[in-house]
């Protein structure tokens, strides 16, 4: 299976479209919740593309329950991060400047079940977290989740 790749260099998002994505932290007492991706094996925090016609907290919902099973609701902005150094190319050979939005969400029902994104679903504590390959800069979104800012951080 071909695998989706992050390239890194000088303003190397220029080589690709822009996208709009969203990521969500949802946290249960001191752990996060992670899935590992089918397309490469790395953890990450659920999201995905935003989509014409739905505004980023219908994306981000979306998102986590057709990745996770469960349902969620956004809670606050955590950040925008958009790396113009960092490049992401698809199985298909398409290629994307990705523009991401993250928040944090709140489970409203649902227990966490394996989709065909997915092969496994848990939660972690910050200490596992070293250990982990986690896609791109989804270990500084946890962080920046965690982080007692007033106004979201602009990465």
């Amino acid at each position: 299976m071909a695998k989706t790749t992050t390239h890194y260099g000088e303003r190397i998002g220029r080589q690709g479209e822009l996208r709009l994505g969203c990521s969500a932290c949802l946290f249960q007492s001191s752990e996060v919740l992670l899935t590992r991706r089918k397309d490469n094996g790395q953890w990450c925090l659920p999201g995905g593309r935003v989509e014409a016609g739905e505004s980023v907290t219908e994306a981000c919902e979306r998102e986590f329950w057709e990745e996770t099973g469960l349902r969620v609701s956004v809670q606050r902005l955590v950040g925008v991060y958009s790396n113009p150094h960092r490049l992401v190319e698809y199985p298909d050979g398409n290629k994307a400047h990705i523009i991401s939005l993250h928040f944090v969400v709140e489970k409203v029902d649902g227990q966490p079940i394996i989709t065909e994104e997915t092969t496994e679903i848990r939660f972690f504590n910050m200490d596992e977290l070293g250990g982990l390959e986690l896609l791109s800069d989804h270990r500084d979104r946890i962080f920046d989740s965690l982080a007692a800012q007033q106004q979201a951080v602009l990465k």
